[in-house]
């Protein structure tokens, strides 16, 4: 049922703070755009009505900015909702009322993965899976037994080619242009290897602390948080060698044969931090050695890429909010008196997108000497611009599985972290507002220094910025 449209939406968790923030309003973008008109079931234990679950439907809205009162009516008449307990099969049979004549649902499970297995049970046995699509959402899993324990419950009610699994970064139109970039561009593929990469590295960077949500992030940490998941899709769309063909399976082929070729780190390839104070939020333990940050250094050993170290960190309370990536190219025979800095190609993610090529000028000065510029492209974005969650859901709904994590890809960006999480490594602290510990320069130091991104740098297609 690949490509058949799902004719009715179904959220499990209507009430939580997942659907008031990102689902509601991806559900109100996507009746605007003209994308949506079909059933739309919030399903919960919180014992509302419908008026109330429309109430909450526009106070999420109303949150996010000017609700348009005519496109709000439309979604508005799009919504029902169903009061229940998940262990309940009378909670089941009311969602099969209200599905009426639809026969090929979507249903997202916006629930903790410990409901999973009750929840695709109950559908099974009420006929409400039948033709229909799963969505769920991360974390999948805290390590690779787990990760393999969901997928086997997911995998004994649908079929992969039916089950959506979202990590929302895959949403964010940058990630989801890297590929267009480098395989629209051949000036980009043509120094895209080992022959002319020096090093590659990969910064997520988060001023703000856990923000009030301690005893979650005691549980799981940098390395689960964002690098396994998020920061390694980032890679792959990095590194990936291009599909035979532009469908989802041979783009995520791709993805899990870049993953296949990294071997699983080491504590001497890792570095843990925690910032200074983390112990002393609610929920987290006295005791705690979670990480607030971390380091890593892996390679791939691929044809296109071995030998060529890659380097991604992520951290909270650091200088800036910033997703970013360098690519350093190797430096070429040095015939000048000043050394030359190394050529780069950087690319920043968030908070805004932005593509720049670094290379060496000669400075306006009579004398042999250079100076570091960069070329940069920032793409125009607009009010019709999509949203990380519209995008998905919009895009699982069609049957498009392109941006979500296949059962391989999941189970192989664990296999490559379970070491190092059940290694209990150091966990150095570090002051906030600095970019981690002291050690990290003598642990993971890339070739030339890591890069720190700037956020505040003038647009201008020619400014001159310190060498990256």
């Amino acid at each position: 049922m690949s490509n058949i449209q799902s004719d009715a939406f179904v959220f499990f968790g209507a009430s939580g703070d997942l659907a008031y923030k990102k689902i509601f309003p991806a559900l109100y973008a996507m009746v605007k755009r003209g994308t949506l008109s079909v059933p739309v079931i919030g399903v919960a234990r919180t014992n509302w009505n419908l008026d109330q679950f429309r109430a909450r439907a526009q106070e999420s809205l109303e949150a996010n900015g000017p609700l348009d009162r005519a496109v709000f009516d439309k979604l508005s008449r799009l919504l029902h909702y169903v009061s229940g307990d998940y262990n309940d099969p009378a909670t089941f049979n009311a969602v099969r009322h209200e599905l009426g004549r639809a026969c090929s649902p979507a249903y997202y499970l916006a629930i903790p993965p410990v409901l999973f297995g009750n929840v695709v049970e109950r559908l099974q046995e009420s006929e409400c899976s039948k033709g229909a699509r799963v969505i769920v959402e991360k974390p999948f899993g805290t390590d690779l037994e787990s990760a393999r324990q969901l997928n086997a419950i997911l995998l004994s009610k649908f079929p992969e080619k039916d089950i959506f699994r979202i990590d929302h970064y895959l949403g964010k139109r940058p990630v989801h242009n890297m590929l267009y970039a480098r395989f629209a561009n051949s000036l980009l593929e043509s120094f895209w290897y080992r022959g002319h990469v020096e090093s590659i590295q990969i910064t997520m960077a988060e001023e703000f602390g856990v923000q009030g949500r301690g005893q979650f992030y005691d549980q799981t940490g940098t390395m689960r948080d964002v690098i396994q998941n998020h920061l390694f899709q980032v890679l792959t769309n990095l590194t990936m060698d291009p599909p035979v063909r532009m469908d989802s399976e041979s783009i995520r082929d791709e993805k899990v044969k870049v993953l296949k070729a990294i071997a699983p780190i080491t504590t001497n390839s890792v570095l843990r931090g925690q910032f200074r104070g983390y112990k002393s939020e609610k929920g987290v333990a006295a005791d705690s050695k979670t990480e607030t940050f971390a380091a890593v250094r892996l390679e791939i050993n691929s044809w296109r890429w071995q030998g060529v170290p890659i380097y991604i960190r992520a951290g909270k309370c650091l200088p800036v909010t910033c997703t970013e990536v360098l690519v350093r190219l190797r430096r070429p025979p040095r015939l000048f008196p000043q050394a030359s800095l190394p050529n780069h190609y950087r690319l920043r993610i968030t908070p805004d997108e932005v593509q720049a090529l670094g290379m060496m000028m000669k400075s306006p000065s009579d004398e042999m000497l250079g100076e570091p510029i960069e070329m940069i492209a920032r793409p125009e974005t607009g009010p019709e611009e999509m949203e990380a969650y519209e995008r998905l859901l919009h895009d699982a709904m069609a049957g498009d599985a392109t941006l979500f994590a296949r059962e391989d890809y999941v189970e192989e960006a664990w296999r490559i972290v379970d070491p190092v999480l059940k290694a209990n490594s150091q966990v150095y602290d570090y002051e906030p507002g600095t970019w981690g510990p002291d050690q990290i320069e003598q642990k993971i130091a890339p070739p030339d220094g890591w890069h720190n991104p700037a956020v505040k740098a003038p647009v201008g297609v020619e400014k001159k910025e310190k060498a990256a």
